[in-house]
């Protein structure tokens, strides 16, 4: 195992869970970088004790162990990996391991996998759950493919960010395909929820009375105690926003496409969600969802 004084970390996207993956590395004692094109962002993590930050890895990429991908889409993972000449990829040091835990479809996941083992890095297809509340706390859910040297590579990063680590298997591909059959239930889960609240809204039952009811009784959920929170606070602050699950639940419908398989209860979670992004809530949290719902009154965010 890598000595972790010296183990070189860097993650790449300093957004919610981002920024928690990376602190929880300082903490854990790794020699910790970070990408991110937001300047108050490098600024936060440089204030924590990291060891390098910028815009891109160039600077410190030699020194790295271990690269955590932590961006929205394929499209941001590729540009962080193999955009700019030379790319990132091609700077790191064989046998660099390289975690792409981008939300990103299986085909993709597999493809940028061949092409960082060409280049003798190793690859781990590593996407994860937990939201920001679990990153701050080294808590994350990784869902991991790749070969065994890749887990092994990984572990000292792996052992700071995360709580639970699925070894997949070593097909690439396969943990995307876990991340997307997972957020199938997140999403419709807070669709579910955003729903059931805003009939309570229209039938005239308190908000804060429905919500007590439900997270002591069978039908609560993870996402409905934690996302009705944020209605109930009037607070759409976004920590995953309505626009991410339109374009996780879009994954999930071309996943379920390209094997033929009808995916009812997720079809109609993409419509609402994509029906909240078309109004103009998009860049809002996920539980903003509820707002499509006409005729309801919803709490309003208490002013300081």
């Amino acid at each position: 195992m890598e000595n972790e004084k010296s183990y070189g970390a860097c993650v790449i996207g300093l957004g919610a869970m981002g920024m928690g993956a990376a602190l929880s590395c300082i903490r854990g004692g790794l020699k910790t970088y970070g990408v991110d094109v937001v300047e108050k962002s490098l600024e936060t993590l440089s204030e924590a004790g990291a060891a390098g930050v910028g815009r891109d890895a160039s600077a410190f990429a030699r020194v790295l162990d271990a690269v955590l991908v932590l961006v929205v889409n394929a499209e941001q993972a590729r540009s962080a990996l193999f955009a700019g000449q030379p790319c990132l990829a091609d700077s790191l040091r064989p046998g660099t391991v390289v975690i792409v835990s981008a939300t990103i479809s299986q085909d993709e996941a597999k493809a940028i996998g061949r092409e960082l083992e060409k280049r003798g890095l190793l690859a781990l297809d590593g996407p994860v759950s937990g939201g920001a509340a679990k990153a701050a706390k080294g808590e994350m859910t990784v869902m991991g493919a790749g070969s065994p040297a890749a887990f092994a590579k990984a572990k000292p990063l792996l052992d700071v960010i995360a709580e639970k680590v699925y070894n997949i298997g070593p097909e690439l591909g396969n943990g995307s395909m876990v991340k997307i059959i997972h957020q199938l239930l997140a999403g419709i889960h807070v669709a579910a929820a955003a729903e059931a609240m805003a009939l309570a809204s229209r039938a005239g039952i308190p908000l804060d009375l429905m919500y007590d009811v439900v997270t002591h009784a069978a039908g609560n959920s993870w996402m409905f105690e934690n996302r009705m929170r944020h209605v109930l606070d009037g607070d759409y602050t976004p920590l995953s926003r309505v626009n991410i699950f339109v374009k996780d639940l879009g994954l999930v419908a071309a996943s379920a496409q390209s094997l033929k398989f009808p995916l009812h209860l997720a079809a109609a979670a993409l419509g609402m969600f994509t029906t909240a992004n078309n109004a103009g809530y998009g860049d809002e949290d996920d539980s903003a969802v509820i707002k499509i719902f006409p005729g309801i009154a919803l709490p309003e965010k208490k002013r300081d």
